[in-house]
C-alpha cells in the first residue's frame, strides 16, 4: 500500500480502480436482484417476493453515486493529460459507440422480452425487431431506448458540456477553486454534512415535480444530483487534503452508515413501521443523502488503506468491467425468462441466474470481445496494441 501522506496529484489511484469494479459488480447482482423483488422491472421471477428488499435499499442509495463520484476523478486525471477538444472527441467514441451500439443490438432483446412476458406482443423476435429499431415503436415506451445504459448516456453529456471549460475549470481546481473545496471538506464532520447539503436542497426544490426517469430531457432532480457529485469528484481526483480528510474521517463515516442503515433495516423490514412513522421528505432526503455518502467514504477510506496497488488482476478486471455492465442486464433477462419457466425454486434459480450472468460476461469478453479488433470499441474498450512484429497484441486490461 502507498504511503498516504505520499501526494495523489501524479499517481495513478488503483483504490478507486478497484472500488469501480466493486461498484459495478454490485450493480450487476442489484440487478439480479430487481428479477426478484416485488418492484416493477423489464421481467420478473415466478418467485418475486420483498424478501431482498430490504438489502436492496441499503444498495440503492450510493451504487450509482459512487460510480459517477469516480467518474469526476477519472475526468480529471485525463483531461488534464489532453487537449479539451481531443479530449471530447476520444470520449464521445469511447461512450458514443457503445451506446449506439447498445441502443440497436444489446439493449433491444430486454425490451422483446418484457413484452412477451406481459403478453403484449407475441414470440418472434425478428418481426419484433422491426418495430423496435424504428423510432416511436407501436407500444407505450421509446425505441430504441438505453435501459441499464442511461448511466453512459449521462455521463458522456456531462463530460461534453464541461469540454469546452475543461482548461480553465482544471486551472481553478488547482489553483483557488481547490483550496476552498479543500478547507470546506477539510473536517471529518463538513465532509460528510457539507457534501449532503446540496442534495438536501435539490430534493426541497425539485421535489417530487422531476421524479427520476432516465429519459435525458426531463430528469432534473436526476441531473442535478448526478451531476453534482460527478462535480464533486472532478475537484476530489487532485486534493491531497480531501483524500487525507477521508482517511481521518473513516470511524465516523462507519458510525455514521452504521445507524442510519439500521434505521433503514427497521423501516424496511417491521410491518407497517413505514406508515406509522412517516418521515418528511426534506428529512427522509437528508438521512439517505447522509447515509449514500457516508459509505462512499467509508468505501474510499478503506481503500485507501488495503487496495491501493497495482496487480495483473486488477488490469484486467478494469478493462473487463465494462463490457460486463454493458451485457449484463440483457443476460439476465434473457436468462431469467426462461430459468423462471423451469420452476427449480427460488435459491436453485438465482444461483444459476448469477452463474449464468457472470460467466457469460466472462466468456464473452475474454473470448470475442477482447480479441476482436472491431468489437473492442463497440464496448468501450482501446484498440489492441501492436507487437514488435506488426501484428496486433491484447492490451493489458
Amino acid at each position: 500500500m502507498a504511503p498516504l501522506a505520499e501526494s495523489l496529484t501524479t499517481n495513478r489511484r488503483y483504490d478507486l480502480d478497484w472500488l469501480r469494479f466493486i461498484a459495478f459488480a454490485l450493480l450487476i447482482l442489484y440487478h439480479i436482484g430487481m428479477f426478484y423483488v416485488s418492484w416493477g422491472w423489464h421481467v420478473k421471477s415466478v418467485y418475486a417476493s420483498p424478501a431482498a428488499e430490504p438489502l436492496m435499499s441499503l444498495l440503492n442509495p450510493w451504487r450509482l453515486s459512487l460510480l459517477f463520484f469516480i467518474s469526476g476523478v477519472a475526468v480529471r486525471f485525463a483531461s488534464d493529460k489532453m487537449a479539451s477538444g481531443a479530449f471530447a472527441a476520444s470520449r464521445l467514441k469511447r461512450l458514443g459507440l457503445p451506446i449506439l451500439f447498445g441502443m440497436t443490438v444489446i439493449v433491444a432483446p430486454q425490451t422483446y422480452f418484457e413484452l412477451v412476458q406481459g403478453g403484449t406482443i407475441p414470440a418472434g423476435y425478428f418481426a419484433f425487431y422491426g418495430d423496435y429499431i424504428v423510432p416511436m415503436g407501436p407500444w407505450a415506451m421509446i425505441t430504441p431506448t438505453w435501459n441499464h445504459l442511461w448511466y453512459v448516456v449521462y455521463l458522456l453529456v456531462y463530460i461534453l458540456l464541461l469540454a469546452p471549460f475543461l482548461k480553465p475549470l482544471s486551472r481553478f481546481a488547482a489553483g483557488r477553486g481547490g483550496e476552498w473545496f479543500g478547507r470546506a471538506l477539510g473536517h471529518p464532520v463538513s465532509l460528510l454534512l457539507v457534501v449532503a447539503a446540496p442534495f438536501v436542497f435539490y430534493a426541497a426544490v425539485f421535489g417530487d415535480r422531476f421524479p427520476e426517469t432516465h429519459a435525458l430531457f426531463d430528469d432534473w432532480h436526476n441531473h442535478a444530483n448526478r451531476f453534482t457529485i460527478f462535480l464533486i469528484g472532478y475537484f476530489a481526483a487532485k486534493s491531497d487534503r480531501f483524500w487525507k480528510t477521508v482517511d481521518r474521517a473513516l470511524p465516523l463515516a462507519a458510525i455514521v452508515a452504521a445507524a442510519i442503515g439500521a434505521i433503514i433495516l427497521v423501516y424496511t423490514m417491521v410491518p407497517g413501521f413505514r406508515e406509522a412513522h412517516r418521515l418528511g421528505p426534506i428529512i427522509g432526503t437528508a438521512l439517505m443523502t447522509l447515509y449514500a455518502w457516508s459509505v462512499i467514504v467509508l468505501l474510499m477510506g478503506l481503500g485507501q488503506r488495503l487496495l491501493n496497488r497495482d496487480s495483473k488482476t486488477l488490469r484486467y478486471l478494469t478493462e473487463a468491467i465494462f463490457p460486463y455492465y454493458i451485457l449484463h442486464q440483457t443476460i439476465i433477462v434473457v436468462a431469467g425468462f426462461y430459468l423462471t419457466q423451469l420452476a427449480l425454486g427460488a435459491w436453485p434459480e438465482f444461483l444459476l441466474l448469477v452463474l449464468t450472468t457472470a460467466g457469460t460476461c466472462a466468456l464473452l469478453h475474454e473470448y470475442l470481445i477482447r480479441r476482436v479488433e472491431w468489437l473492442r470499441p463497440l464496448f468501450g474498450l482501446k484498440p489492441r496494441r501492436r507487437a514488435g512484429n506488426g501484428q496486433p497484441a491484447l492490451a493489458k486490461a
